[in-house]
């Protein structure tokens, strides 16, 4: 592939533009943008005292919803404070590395979730199809293996992402960025040479990490559900699939606009790139801003704590 003279030798720092489009009203989408991020901050930071500080709450279940909020205030502090500084304080500049580092935190961030909306569905597989095995099977030994496993296995998948960025691409057509953050195949695309090896890759994680997580959360509840609809009494099967229904809602949450991001970046060109921007930047927004209210209200021990809390600060 000829090089042009036009093109830029591995530059130091990338521009973000923000939404394009949109520019001229990006102080304005700031503002719901910073209040989802502080709600999901403390929304989930809530949530981890009270999974921490309680005794009751030291079960798989608990475990995971509190490595979910780990990893939904992570992954919004990665991207909303860069996000603000482009839309508030004109300052759309980002170094390379920088965008590298940023890149490899989202994209890992989105696998580690994955994983443990996995983990929560096998736990809530075993605890209805197999109740009185469930305490033997997720012990907190299997529970903290889970956990490296998942972190490890995004971790790793993702790392050859930023390094074949670095290693392989040195001539780039622009570096502006048509987008709020550091998003994989909107960096690759600025390259002007074969991305072909980064585009296969990209696909190769996205089919492995996501593909498989998704089958075996799908047969996962595929069995729940027969489990349930052979229960004898209505009451027991109503409470067996409301134990399921905040999952199932983070679940299709997760997926459904994950896997639209993801399409829209490779195949999406019809689509006008202020609609595929604004969703995609929403999306990485609105499961940690809406997980701990999921959780919060279908969850009824939390939501019985969380009263406690609330009304005890009431009276003093």
């Amino acid at each position: 592939m000829s090089i042009s003279n036009t093109t830029v030798f591995m530059p130091s720092e990338f521009t973000l533009i923000g939404i394009p489009g949109l520019e001229s009203v990006q102080c304005w989408i700031g503002i719901p943008y910073c209040a989802m991020y502080l709600m999901a901050v403390i929304g989930n930071s809530l949530l981890l005292i009270i999974i921490t500080s309680e005794r009751s709450f030291h079960q798989p279940m608990y475990i995971f919803l509190g490595m979910l909020g780990v990893t939904d205030i992570a992954l919004s502090t990665s991207i909303v404070p860069k996000m603000l500084g482009i839309f508030w304080f004109h300052v759309p500049e980002i170094h390379f590395d920088c965008c590298l580092l940023q890149m490899w935190l989202i994209h890992t961030l989105q696998c580690t979730e994955s994983g443990i909306l996995l983990a929560m569905a096998l736990d809530c597989y075993v605890a209805i199809c197999y109740p009185l095995r469930h305490a033997a099977i997720f012990s907190h030994h299997l529970v903290t293996q889970i956990a490296a496993v998942v972190t490890l296995r995004a971790a790793i998948l993702v790392a050859p992402c930023p390094v074949l960025i670095k290693l392989r691409l040195q001539f780039y057509q622009t570096t502006v960025i048509s987008h709020s953050y550091c998003e994989h195949m909107a960096v690759v695309k600025l390259a002007a040479e074969n991305i072909r090896v980064s585009k296969i890759y990209g696909l190769f994680v996205a089919f492995t990490v996501a593909g498989l997580d998704i089958v075996l959360i799908t047969l996962s509840y595929i069995q729940i559900f027969i489990t349930v609809f052979r229960l004898p009494q209505k009451e027991a099967r109503l409470k067996a699939f409301n134990t399921c229904v905040a999952h199932i809602c983070v679940f299709l949450q997760f997926y459904f606009l994950g896997f639209f991001s993801f399409f829209a970046h490779r195949f999406g060109s019809h689509i006008p790139p202020y609609i595929h921007i604004l969703l995609s930047s929403t999306y990485l927004l609105v499961l940690p801003f809406l997980n701990p209210l999921i959780y919060g209200a279908k969850t009824k021990h939390i939501r019985a704590h969380m009263v406690k809390i609330f009304c005890s600060k009431s009276l003093l």
